[in-house]
């Protein structure tokens, strides 16, 4: 059982909540709403259920859908607390904590990242429309324009002119350098 000295001087970690299969959005809502309930945003700080995109082609037609990437999980940041554990062990579909003995064990960095998710904010000095060089890739020296950038995915889509056209390529925030 986790101990909590009365201060929430610790910093969130991610835990994995176990669920029954079909649940884990059930179980997000439902956190959501008691988190909201209890004025717990500070102590639970974000509930994910991580989803890729999956192209499925069938009959000739390409088509785009979400899958759950860990089916009966549900990613948890929070701040572990007596209070915290109860209240997420107590939502209807969870079936307990990703741990040893019932203890909630936090996901490690290296499984952070492997995951996708990054622990440390992203950062980008250019914005949309501002001239850039690609340093690395394929396509190093050429030269293109920011379109769109992506946070999330911490990458930027830059127009580059490439045989007499303008072409969109998708590229990561480190193969850029603004000019």
């Amino acid at each position: 059982m986790p101990q909590n000295d009365g201060n929430n001087n610790e910093e969130a970690r991610w835990y994995v909540a176990h669920t029954y299969s079909g649940y884990e959005n059930k179980v997000k809502d439902t956190l959501e709403k008691a988190v909201e309930n209890r004025s717990m945003q500070d102590v639970i700080q974000e509930i994910v259920v991580p989803m890729e995109e999956q192209i499925e082609i069938k009959d000739g037609k390409r088509k785009t859908m979400l899958k759950k990437v860990f089916p009966g999980y549900v990613l948890i940041k929070m701040i572990l607390t007596e209070e915290s554990w109860y209240v997420v062990r107590n939502v209807r579909g969870v079936t307990g904590f990703v741990g040893a003995g019932g203890k909630p064990v936090p996901l490690t960095e290296e499984e952070i990242r492997a995951m996708g998710f990054e622990t440390a904010q992203v950062t980008i000095d250019c914005e949309v429309g501002d001239t850039v060089k690609i340093v690395s890739g394929p396509l190093e020296s050429f030269v293109g324009v920011v379109e769109e950038i992506n946070m999330e995915k911490a990458k930027v889509k830059v127009l580059v002119s490439m045989f007499g056209r303008e072409t969109p390529v998708e590229l990561e925030f480190a193969q850029i350098q603004k000019m």
